[in-house]
C-alpha cells in the first residue's frame, strides 16, 4: 500500500497561512479547501492541511499548543538537492517565516530549518543517496 501523508496544523489566519504556503511552494487543493480549513499539496503524496483553530479542536480534545512558544513537531521534507533545500528556506523567509537554526552542513546532509507564519517547524534537509543504505 502506498501511503499519503496529511500533516494537519492549526492557524491562526487561514489566508495568510494558505499564502505562506503557496510561497514555499505548496498548491491549494480546492477540492478540500473552505473557510475554515485549506489543504495544501507540495507532491501526489504530501498535503498540509491548514485549520483554523475552532476546526483544529473538532479533532482533539486537547488544547492547542502555542508553536509560538512551545514546539509540537519537527516537519522534514528531503529534497533531491542542496539548491533545493536553499529555495524553499529563501522562499519561506520572504513569505514571513523565519529561522528556527543555522543551516547545518555535514557533508553528506544538508539542511535548513523554518517556521512558518503560525511557529511551526519545517527543516527541508538533503541527504546524499550514496550514504543512506
Amino acid at each position: 500500500m502506498k501511503a499519503k501523508i496529511f500533516v494537519n496544523l492549526p492557524v491562526r489566519d487561514l489566508k495568510k497561512a494558505m499564502d505562506f504556503y503557496s510561497s514555499v511552494g505548496f498548491s491549494n487543493n480546492k477540492q478540500f479547501t473552505d473557510n475554515t480549513a485549506a489543504a495544501m499539496q507540495l507532491n501526489d503524496d504530501i498535503y498540509v492541511m491548514l485549520l483554523t483553530h475552532e476546526k483544529f479542536k473538532q479533532f482533539t480534545p486537547k488544547q492547542i499548543s502555542d508553536s509560538s512558544k512551545s514546539t509540537e513537531v519537527l516537519n522534514s521534507l528531503a529534497l533531491e538537492n542542496k539548491d533545493q533545500v536553499n529555495e524553499m528556506f529563501d522562499k519561506a523567509i520572504k513569505a514571513g517565516g523565519a529561522e528556527t537554526r543555522p543551516a547545518e552542513d555535514l557533508g553528506f546532509m544538508f539542511s535548513k530549518s523554518f517556521s512558518d507564519v503560525d511557529g511551526h517547524i519545517w527543516e527541508p534537509f538533503w541527504m546524499n543517496p550514496e550514504h543512506v543504505q
